[in-house]
């Protein structure tokens, strides 16, 4: 008798998502209930595809904060929910309303994250630029504006010491 093999599970993944604080601030995800959100919104087609295709359940998330004074890294979180249909584009008095989405055929998506942790300091864009180890990250690329982009597990891990605190499994 054959014995089936079990299916291969991908790798855990990292992300970093920018969110402007007088927007949506990881002090706002620290206050909703379970300390869980859907991260809606994202009207890029190169990250609607990430949150769409790529990005997975128990993938990690650092929270960055841009448009800021300063920009950084406040922390971390989880994907929960895999990608669905963005609601929002579908609310004609919510701002993220797109009238060429329809419920049968979404254009948007989004994903749900929940808290990690907040850091007890911050990782400022001009100390992650002072990290020879961190020189690739693409949010220090010049022109690198999306809103949601691969980091790897190398910059999750480094993120960390210069926060003074340990990934959380």
């Amino acid at each position: 008798m054959a014995t089936k093999k079990k299916p291969a599970h991908a790798a855990r993944q990292y992300w970093l998502f920018k969110s402007e604080p007088e927007s949506y601030s990881i002090a706002d995800l620290a206050c909703e209930p379970n300390k869980t959100t859907f991260w809606d919104g994202v009207r890029n087609y190169q990250a609607r595809n990430l949150l769409r295709d790529t990005i997975k359940r128990g993938d990690r998330v650092l929270f960055y904060h841009s448009n800021a004074e300063p920009m950084a890294i406040v922390g971390t979180a989880e994907v929960v929910q895999t990608g669905y249909p963005d609601h929002t584009a579908f609310d004609p008095h919510d701002h993220h309303f797109d009238p060429k989405s329809k419920p049968d055929q979404p254009t948007w998506f989004m994903i749900d994250v929940k808290l990690l942790q907040v850091f007890p300091k911050q990782v400022t864009r001009e100390e992650l630029k002072a990290c020879s180890a961190l020189s690739d990250m693409m949010v220090l690329r010049r022109g690198a504006r999306l809103s949601i982009q691969p980091v790897t597990s190398a910059e999750w891990q480094v993120v960390h010491r210069l926060a003074g605190v340990k990934d959380k499994p």
